[in-house]
């Protein structure tokens, strides 16, 4: 077997042969490489053993706080409770905007829809305008146009969510069968039938599974939102923090936390009604 016989065996089963010598210097490199940065991140961010076990002794008070609910009776219960169900509020108003002008902005963008190269490039790139600006920052523009409050964080879920389902829903509806498109359409039905009866039952659980989730992940990110000024229970866990009032950021993260475990499993079982699932 001669060298032309052998380079020629291995561009067809590379898998079969050992890698190069010149191969195997380059893949040590880039591992080499790659180490060195993660170390040197570490060393530039202090992120080290040393500096870990030695916390700042304010760490400690911190904690303790977090677990002292002796004044449990005497917290504004009301208020946080208030603000909770506001945070819900707010994740589910901007989402259920966003999922309704998601839905015909995603037709309009959809390959297999829309035949008009230009409207579809302009819309996936006002798409991109949307969700690549972080949520905290559309909220601090709303913030500044209608102030401060629950508007600024429903407009701020509205606009990013927009752009992000319009997106999943686009490449949801140019996934969808032709066969059921191409049935409706030959009964002689028009395009609107077409897709309302084609194509729409085919993606409809993904649009309803897509938009529960974000009504999940929306309720966290309200409370974030809160932190800047727009409302919710962010609000009222920024104003205690600020105050050293460490017990009741403790309570109001744990109502979070509950929160979002009983949106999740509300989310799961109707995600599962739609999609099918163990309870389905």
């Amino acid at each position: 077997m001669t060298s032309e016989d052998v380079n020629s065996m291995r561009q067809q089963y590379p898998r079969a042969f050992a890698k190069t010598m010149p191969e195997r210097v380059g893949i040590y490199c880039a591992w080499a490489l790659f180490v060195g940065i993660i170390i040197w991140l570490h060393v530039h961010f202090d992120l080290t053993p040393l500096r870990l076990a030695q916390p700042d002794p304010r760490a400690g008070a911190l904690i303790s706080h977090f677990f002292d609910w002796s004044k449990f009776a005497e917290w504004d219960h009301t208020a946080i409770l208030s603000s909770i169900l506001e945070t819900v509020a707010m994740a589910l108003l901007g989402t259920t905007l966003a999922t309704l002008v998601a839905v015909p902005l995603a037709f309009m963008t959809a390959r297999n829809v829309m035949p008009v190269f230009l409207v579809r490039f302009a819309g996936k790139r006002l798409f991109d305008v949307a969700r690549g600006v972080d949520q905290v920052i559309w909220a601090l523009i709303f913030i500044s146009a209608v102030g401060l409050g629950p508007m600024a964080g429903i407009l701020a879920i509205f606009i990013s969510d927009t752009g992000t389902l319009a997106k999943l829903f686009s490449e949801a509806l140019e996934n969808a069968e032709r066969q059921p498109i191409e049935g409706v359409r030959s009964t002689g039905a028009g395009p609107l039938l077409v897709q309302r009866w084609g194509m729409l039952p085919q993606v409809l659980p993904v649009l309803i599974s897509q938009a529960l989730y974000f009504f999940e992940s929306n309720t966290r990110s309200a409370a974030i939102l809160g932190l800047v000024g727009a409302g919710g229970i962010g609000f009222e866990l920024i104003s205690r923090w600020n105050v050293l009032r460490y017990d009741e950021v403790a309570y109001i993260v744990v109502l979070i936390i509950v929160t979002v475990s009983i949106i999740d499993y509300v989310s799961k079982f109707v995600r599962y009604r739609f999609i099918g699932g163990p309870n389905g």
